[in-house]
């Protein structure tokens, strides 16, 4: 199959061929033709199968062909300031080859909002951005939504989450109700269906969830001080080119990735409290190859596409088995193998063994534990702390302490 069956238009038929796209990926093969068409779609697809590009290319088709007005047509929501970067840059590139280019703008915090508001006065047609900082346009008066004809949730798991969705819905109640909507996500927890269901009228429904990446997991036992000096044995035995390091906090990204670098390592971190201009600095530096290790936390697990990014290493565990999806997902993109390693520690506080038995079970898939020469833990976890340990019989449940407080209040009352 060719991008020109699906029913772009010539010009954008060139801006695909100049951007290296040959042939439709299985996810832009399904959605292309309903989003041109105008229709709802909840697409399902695992990362690195090209949904951006799904919705990006038809999207930049009708606003060529419509007719221009003032205010923007199209809003895109991402997660993460990282994921919202790649998306406007992705339609700039493409927008850059049309001969009438559609304006694309980007929004999201952690920056001064000044140069985004001045940006927008000479007007958009696509707004890309972070819920947080689009509600912050919206009250600085920067920005207008009621001309809205079509919304795109990229990763509509994640906006979701924590933090997300009190804000998703305060845009939601901004848009117009007569709009088309596009939902995209690597998962569909129940949130995400019970969204597509209040928000999609009659939508098309795409699951590519079968073309999965081609990755290798491996579980490697060890205890947690043998973590680092297995990691540098792991990164000089297997001659990774790239490599990117899942750790779970801002100290412990920037620890090992000092230890690396001390050891001869070309190694950077990446994580939240980082400046949009050092966060935008690192992420070069490794798609350049200065920087062969990135030790991130989980601020890169969605939106972050690097190629040829031959393994991910979960230092730490991620702390749900949708992040560990998304984290591992960041290899083995568009065709290519890729190798997903994870450190399980008995003597984690967390029970790493149960932990992991858990992300076992959510992808259906065991992974055979292993262990390095030279690096042999000294316990392992017994099968009642890896099934998740079992209850004290002189602890009191929930409801024995409830009893006994309804009894000392009868008592009382006597």
């Amino acid at each position: 199959m060719s991008f020109s069956s699906l029913g772009l238009s010539p010009a954008l038929l060139r801006a695909v061929r100049e951007q290296g796209y040959h042939a439709p990926t299985a996810v832009q093969a399904a959605a292309l033709p309903p989003i041109l068409a105008g229709a709802d779609v909840l697409a399902l697809a695992q990362t690195g199968s090209g949904k951006t590009a799904a919705f990006a290319l038809p999207l930049l088709q009708r606003l060529i062909t419509a007719p221009p007005r003032p205010g923007p047509r199209v809003l895109v929501l991402a997660p993460t300031r990282e994921l919202a970067a790649q998306t406007a840059q992705l339609l700039r590139d493409v927008a850059a080859l049309l001969l009438h280019r559609p304006r694309i703008a980007l929004a999201f915090g952690g920056v001064s909002i000044n140069p985004q508001l001045m940006a927008l006065r000479g007007g958009c047609d696509v707004m890309v951005a972070t819920p947080g900082r689009l509600l912050d346009l919206i009250d600085h008066n920067g920005l207008k939504l009621a001309g809205i004809d079509c919304l795109v949730l990229d990763e509509a798991d994640r906006l979701l989450g924590q933090g997300f969705a009190d804000e998703l819905q305060r845009v939601l109640a901004l848009l117009p109700v007569r709009r088309q909507t596009l939902l995209f996500s690597a998962t569909c927890p129940a949130a995400v269906q019970t969204l597509a269901e209040q928000l999609l009228r009659d939508p098309v429904r795409i699951d590519i969830q079968e073309a999965a990446p081609q990755i290798k997991q491996r579980a490697i036992q060890l205890d947690r001080a043998q973590r680092l000096p297995a990691l540098r044995h792991l990164l000089k035995d297997e001659a990774w080119d790239r490599a990117l390091v899942f750790v779970a906090s801002r100290y412990t990204a920037e620890l090992v990735s000092d230890k690396l670098f001390a050891h001869g390592f070309k190694a950077g971190a990446l994580h939240g409290e980082l400046s949009q201009g050092a966060r935008s600095d690192v992420l070069a530096a490794l798609k350049a190859g200065s920087v062969k290790v990135l030790v991130a936390t989980d601020v890169a697990a969605r939106g972050l596409h690097v190629d040829a990014l031959d393994a991910v290493v979960n230092y730490e565990l991620p702390r749900s088995p949708a992040d560990y999806t998304h984290r591992i997902g960041r290899t083995g993109r568009a065709g290519a193998t890729g190798v997903a390693v994870s450190f399980i520690c008995a003597d984690s506080a967390e029970n790493a063994e149960s932990h992991f038995r858990v992300i076992e079970k959510r992808q259906g898939q065991r992974v055979p534990r292993e262990r390095l020469d030279g690096f042999e833990p000294t316990a392992l976890a017994s099968e009642a702390q890896a099934a998740g340990g079992i209850k004290s019989t002189t602890r009191k449940s929930k409801k024995d302490k409830l009893r006994e407080a309804a009894a000392k209040a009868a008592q009382d009352g006597h």
